[in-house]
């Protein structure tokens, strides 16, 4: 019998626990006062930084609703706000890549060939690429595992003998295709539409 994974607790209930334990204690030790006031005090400055938190995540939400490509990445499942502000400072209006290509290999999608000395030993991810880019689209079709488009590509590819994360990989780079589509055109997601001429020939 396995131990029950631990709960992550919540920053802001674990502040108010610590306060409500030092007001209890009673029993006094050397050191309790010194040590009650410090804890005492950290405490305080997380209540502070998660107030802040708070705000700066109103504003980032504000800032980005106004942004004029907002509502379309938002509207790609497993998009959310904080995923969508991602994508948005990493690659603009995607102006910048002529293809989906280009920008599947910006965000290190694209299958690197492992050699050794003069064999070829396959293909596998590339190391290089936009790391906050590439997770946070990692991330995204994480989370589109509950849309019933992405759902059926991922059992595809599982069929298809591939591992999760290979198969979430391969989602992924699809996604790229709608991604860069949906930026080009400005237009919102709508499953199967928002292909371009050659993804079908990918798939």
């Amino acid at each position: 019998m396995t131990d029950a994974a631990p709960r992550m607790r919540n920053p802001r209930e674990l502040a108010g626990q610590i306060h409500a334990a030092l007001a209890e204690q009673t029993v006094q030790v050397p050191g309790t006062g010194s040590a009650g006031e410090i804890i005492s005090g950290l405490a305080e400055s997380l209540a502070v930084l998660l107030k802040r938190r708070e705000i700066l995540e109103t504003c980032m939400t504000a800032l980005l609703q106004a942004h004029p490509l907002a509502k379309v990445l938002t509207s790609m499942p497993g998009v959310a706000v904080r995923t969508d502000a991602r994508i948005l400072a990493e690659v603009g209006d995607a102006s910048a890549f002529p293809t989906a290509a280009h920008l599947a290999s910006y965000a290190g999608l694209t299958p690197t060939t492992r050699r050794s000395g003069t064999s070829i030993r396959g293909e596998g991810p590339p190391r290089s690429g936009n790391k906050t880019l590439k997770r946070a689209l990692f991330l995204a079709s994480f989370a589109s595992l509950s849309s019933p488009e992405s759902r059926a590509y991922y059992v595809k590819k599982r069929a298809e003998n591939k591992r999760h994360n290979a198969a979430l990989i391969c989602l992924t780079r699809r996604r790229v295709d709608v991604l860069q589509a949906m930026l080009k055109h400005r237009t919102p997601y709508h499953p199967g539409t928002n292909k371009q001429p050659d993804q079908a020939r990918r798939a």
